[in-house]
């Protein structure tokens, strides 16, 4: 039996990145990026809470929007109305499209997964 005092291991993330061309990539970081836009209605905030420029943050958005046929981020400049940033139906359609292929990978991997996990050294005891 465990002892349910002692920490659990960390579970393992499946991380994936999908290389189009050579001009776009999309991976975990800008999926992020669009679900904390999406969340916050902010680019700047968006980038702020992944520790990120908002330079950057404004970089890969301009990326994905080049990209794909339709942009996935709507942004508007501050000033008396205040700015803002919303994900567009395109952007729901590329995130819930890309967060649903992480399911389905993590789900046909699991059993790899926990293979390679198995044979890890256990470096409980080492720290």
């Amino acid at each position: 039996m465990t002892d349910p005092s002692a920490p659990s291991a960390p579970k393992p993330r499946l991380r994936i990145r999908i290389q189009f061309d050579d001009d776009l990539v999309l991976g975990p970081g800008k999926a992020d990026l669009l679900e904390l836009i999406r969340d916050t209605g902010s680019i700047a905030a968006a980038g702020r809470a992944m520790a990120m420029s908002y330079k950057r943050a404004w970089m890969l958005v301009e990326e994905m929007n080049a990209a794909f046929a339709e942009p996935l981020v709507d942004s508007s400049r501050g000033g008396a109305k205040g700015g803002g940033a919303r994900v567009t139906p395109a952007g729901e359609a590329v995130l819930g499209h890309y967060r649903k292929l992480e399911e389905i990978m993590a789900e046909a991997g699991a059993a790899r997964i926990g293979a390679l996990q198995s044979m890890l050294r256990d470096m409980s005891k080492e720290k």
